[in-house]
């Protein structure tokens, strides 16, 4: 799965000293977030290595100090069932004993690694910097590696109620519950100030990722979970193109790219950019607003591509307020420099989830 999907589902700038990592990681040179089709290589061909170990890749600055990567014992984890697999390895729950000074143990996600070859333990080693240097409320928190024998293991936050497209589509209109095998309509349905408040988190988490100059590249519902109370951080275990295959469309063979929240210029020029996370971002709120669907559901991949290039944009949601669809808008203009700077994007988010009662009101 990972072996064939989007590198570097997270790309920032990078040093780009090892042809390696250059040609096989999708990574994009120090002076531009804005490389071309030829510098820009999407797909791993050779090294089946945490191309993603949840989403990053480098910063962008290159000198920073020595970053201490947090070991965990393996004794210390205790594998509980096993959560999905791809080309990298499995994905498993864990009990993680010793890991905070406050809980005897704690449920964790772990990402395993097999076979490493060198090179992938060195992306290991590099992708453990890089995720510990990543503090942020709304991004899933990295805990650390067990290296100390095979497989390698990599310790993230468990979120309890998985990732937000499943949770969306089982809190709307449409969600069942299953009572001794009889269906119930389930009264657990989001109104408009739950879903103000996940895109506003979700959105927090992207001015951090801006500030620290880092692309996504593949923001969707289906790459964010949800915690107790509400929480959703941007974080996924790189397991979305197995559960959510129909979502990604294969290119020349080896590239799977999420083109129903692509930019356009990332779908003709591979050109990704702050500005294209923001597209991407416009897609969450559509996804959120419709409870989860896919966006241009009606359509095939490649009437998708076209739909995009035509200009056309998604229908505002039945339910969704006119001034959270001109966000939307905003977010869909055509030139990247036009579309809506995702810090202002969060501010208006916030002052509209403080005002919600009004637009209840309207909504009745």
């Amino acid at each position: 799965m990972f072996l064939t999907g989007p590198v570097a589902v997270i790309s920032g700038e990078e040093d780009s000293a090892s042809p390696l990592h250059h040609v096989n990681h999708g990574i994009i040179s120090p002076c531009s977030l804005d490389a071309g089709p030829d510098a820009v290589v999407i797909g791993m061909t050779r090294i089946p290595v945490v191309e993603n170990p949840q989403y990053f890749r480098h910063g962008h600055n290159c000198n920073k100090p020595a970053t201490y990567v947090q070991h965990v014992k393996r004794r210390d984890i205790v594998l509980k069932r096993e959560l999905g697999e791809g080309a990298f390895g499995k994905v498993f729950l864990a009990e993680c004993y010793n890991l905070s000074p406050t809980k005897d143990k704690m449920l964790v996600v772990v990402k395993t690694l097999k076979d490493p070859t060198l090179a992938a333990r060195k992306d290991f080693q590099r992708e453990a910097e890089l995720l510990t240097n990543l503090q942020h409320e709304h991004i899933v928190k990295f805990y650390g590696v067990c290296v100390d024998g095979d497989p390698l293991i990599m310790v993230f936050e468990y979120m309890k109620h998985g990732d937000l497209n499943k949770f969306l589509r089982a809190h709307g209109p449409d969600a069942m519950i299953l009572v001794d095998g009889q269906p119930l309509q389930s009264n657990g349905e989001l109104g408009l100030s739950q879903m103000l408040h996940i895109a506003t988190q979700i959105a927090s988490g992207m001015v951090y990722l801006a500030t620290q100059h880092f692309v996504h590249r593949d923001l969707a519902t289906r790459n964010c979970l949800v915690g107790n109370g509400l929480l959703v951080k941007i974080g996924d275990f790189g397991m979305s193109r197995d559960i959510y295959s129909t979502d990604y469309y294969r290119v020349g063979g080896q590239t799977m790219l999420p083109i129903r929240w692509m930019a356009p210029e990332s779908i003709m020029y591979r050109k990704f950019s702050t500005e294209s996370d923001v597209w991407s971002f416009g897609v969450i709120l559509w996804e959120i607003f419709t409870y989860g669907k896919q966006p241009w559901y009606q359509l095939a991949n490649n009437e998708v591509i076209e739909c995009i290039m035509q200009g056309r944009v998604l229908e505002r949601p039945r339910i969704c307020p006119k001034e959270v669809y001109d966000i939307m808008l905003g977010c869909w203009q055509r030139e990247p420099q036009q579309r809506l700077n995702i810090k202002d994007i969060q501010k208006i988010l916030y002052a509209m989830g403080k005002a919600t009662p009004v637009y209840l009101d309207i909504l009745g």
